[in-house]
This record gives structure tokens, C-alpha cells and sequence, in this order.
């Protein structure tokens, strides 16, 4: 069994639980049910359910409370603005990765540490654009952590993805791409060419793009696609849909259908991801290994902890350019 320890400095330290702040007596991004938990963003694997408090982005609130619940004990931040718990400073920072994505920079006694959740660098023209945050201790995800994972910019994607939609509706098949219900289904919505055709979302993602409209997110129009209506438009049409959809029954013979996937994962030749499609788009809400490197020089932080991906690698990397880098799991033991 594991033993969990504190890190060199008391003020993060890495739990069973998630990352702890003992002198506030918080968890960032919790792995279980806590008293206090402040959430970088409202992604399932960073926002769980059952915490008696919880603290976010203003802009996260719609798709916390969808999620976790209406009704759930929420405290909301916008960026830039300071809470002090006990002593320590907590702010948020735009972290680029989906619409209420935040860096969370935590002070206190004059030492800055900054913990990423997820994020990227470019500004995808929905999520708010990611700002370095200066700091002593960076905490940064390494998702796309090797030098394989470079990522085209993102208005070359959409050319290849409102070709690929162009083409197929000019022979009256339906495109549809597998996306998140958050981030990357209402990116797609916001920089595809809407003059090629209707758009249509799946029911989780429109639940998703109603929460956000009404809390006065600019989204172009889209249609609700419901599986037991007949949809006359949809041989020329866009269809998201979350990827556990394509193996749901309505979609074997419903119509004529191409499928692609948009993920970061289409760029690794070979991936199952891209396999099972007939099209990928690699299109990515990380940060890739230019990003993830520009981010940790620009920072400025004398240590870097690697966590959530290619952590041994990443921090190698970074021990080679000569940053005192370790791996999260290694504060673990």
C-alpha cells in the first residue's frame, strides 16, 4: 500500500483525496467527497459530487449545476478576484481548456504556487484565452506530454473538417463527429462553416448548450436532434454527439452517416480512437509539447510538478533543460 506524504513545502500537498491545502484546509479538484473543494473546471474527472462546499469560476456555474446538481453549495469567483481562507490567497486564472477553465494560484506567506487543472494555449475563440500566472511551484497536466504531439492551428482543423463535412453532404450523408458534451462540441459549434448546413446535437450536448446560453454564451444556432423523429435535413447536416452515442442502436441504420472523431489522440497514428472512425480531426482542448513547454518557461517557477499524463517523460524532459521537476506520484511515496 502506498504511503502518502507532504511535499518539500507544506502548502500543496498531494493526498488519496486530491491536492490538499492544510493551512486552508481545502482540496483542489478532489477524487472524493470533501468539506471544502475548489474545482478548476466542470469536467467529471476534476468535479465530483457529494462535497459539502465547493468554489469555482462565475463561468463554470452553469455546467457545475448541471452536473452536480442544481441545488449544490456553490461559491463562484470571477477571474482575478482574491478569496482568503485562513491565511491563504486563492484566485483564478484562465486556463483555456474549456469555458470556465482555471489556473488556481494559491499564496500564502509570500510562496505562489499555481495548479493548471487541464489546459491550452490557443485561443479557440469560446473558452476564455489561457494567461500565465507567475509562480514558485508550477503544477502542470502532461497529457500530451511527448515531443509526437504537436498540434496544427486550429483554423487549419476546422478548413478539414468543413471540407470533410462539405463533401459528404454534396452526397447527402450526415456528418457526425464524436465530441465532448463540454468544450468540444461548442467549439466545433462556434468555428465550423454554418453555411455549408444545419447543425444537430445530441441531447446531453444540447442540455450542455442550453445552460450556457442562458447564462449569455454567444453560440451560433443548433438544432435539437431527437432519435425518434424523422430529421429531413440531416443528409446534409452536422450531428454531434458524445462519443458513448455511436454505440447506441438508433444510429446503426438510422441514415446515411459519416463519423469522425476531434481529439488529440486522432494525431497518435495508429490510435484506436482514429481506427474506429471513417475520419479524424486532431483537434485537441490540452495543451500540446510546444504549449506545455512555453507554459513552464513563462511561468518563471523554480519547481515543476507533472502530473496527469506522460509524468515520467515530461519531467525527464524537463530535468534535461534543467528545471528541479519531480512527478506527482513520487511526491505520493
Amino acid at each position: 500500500m502506498m504511503n502518502f506524504v507532504k511535499s518539500k513545502s507544506e502548502l500543496l500537498t498531494f493526498t488519496p483525496k486530491g491536492i490538499y491545502c492544510a493551512q486552508a484546509d481545502v482540496f483542489l479538484d478532489p477524487t472524493y467527497a470533501v468539506e471544502r473543494a475548489i474545482i478548476s473546471h466542470a469536467h467529471s474527472d476534476h468535479a465530483r459530487n457529494g462535497s459539502r462546499y465547493y468554489l469555482s469560476t462565475k463561468s463554470s456555474e452553469p455546467a457545475l449545476r448541471l452536473r452536480l446538481g442544481k441545488n449544490i453549495p456553490l461559491e463562484t469567483l470571477p477571474y482575478g478576484k482574491e478569496i482568503i481562507i485562513n491565511g491563504v490567497t486563492f484566485s483564478f486564472f484562465p486556463a483555456g481548456h474549456v469555458i470556465g477553465s482555471a489556473q488556481i494560484r494559491v499564496e500564502y506567506k509570500g510562496e505562489v504556487w499555481v495548479y493548471t487543472g487541464d489546459y491550452k494555449l490557443e485561443d479557440d475563440g469560446f473558452a476564455e484565452a489561457f494567461e500565465t500566472v507567475k509562480c514558485d511551484t508550477f503544477i502542470t497536466e502532461s497529457t500530451f506530454g511527448l515531443p509526437i504531439y504537436r498540434w496544427k492551428p486550429q483554423n487549419l482543423v476546422f478548413n478539414e473538417i468543413n471540407q470533410w463535412w462539405a463533401s459528404n453532404a454534396a452526397q447527402g450523408i450526415c456528418s457526425i463527429i464524436l465530441a465532448y458534451s463540454l468544450g468540444k462540441a461548442q467549439r466545433i459549434i462556434k468555428n465550423v462553416d454554418h453555411s455549408i448546413g444545419s447543425i444537430y446535437t445530441q441531447s446531453a450536448i444540447t442540455a450542455m448548450n442550453n445552460v450556457l446560453r442562458d447564462a449569455g454564451c454567444n453560440l451560433p444556432p443548433t438544432i435539437a436532434f431527437r432519435e425518434d423523429a424523422e430529421n429531413a435535413e440531416l443528409n446534409k447536416s452536422l450531428l454531434l454527439v458524445p462519443a458513448a452515442s455511436s454505440k447506441q442502436a438508433w444510429l446503426k441504420d438510422a441514415f446515411p452517416y459519416s463519423v469522425a472523431h476531434a481529439s488529440g489522440w486522432v494525431g497518435l497514428r495508429g490510435s484506436r480512437m482514429g481506427s474506429k472512425s471513417r475520419a479524424g480531426f486532431t483537434l485537441s482542448d490540452h495543451a500540446d509539447w510546444t504549449s506545455l513547454n512555453k507554459a513552464v518557461k513563462d511561468t518563471g517557477a523554480q519547481r515543476i510538478i507533472v502530473t496527469h499524463g506522460y509524468e515520467r517523460q515530461y519531467s525527464a524532459w524537463l530535468k534535461e533543460q534543467g528545471y528541479n521537476a519531480v512527478e506527482a506520484h513520487q511526491i505520493h511515496k
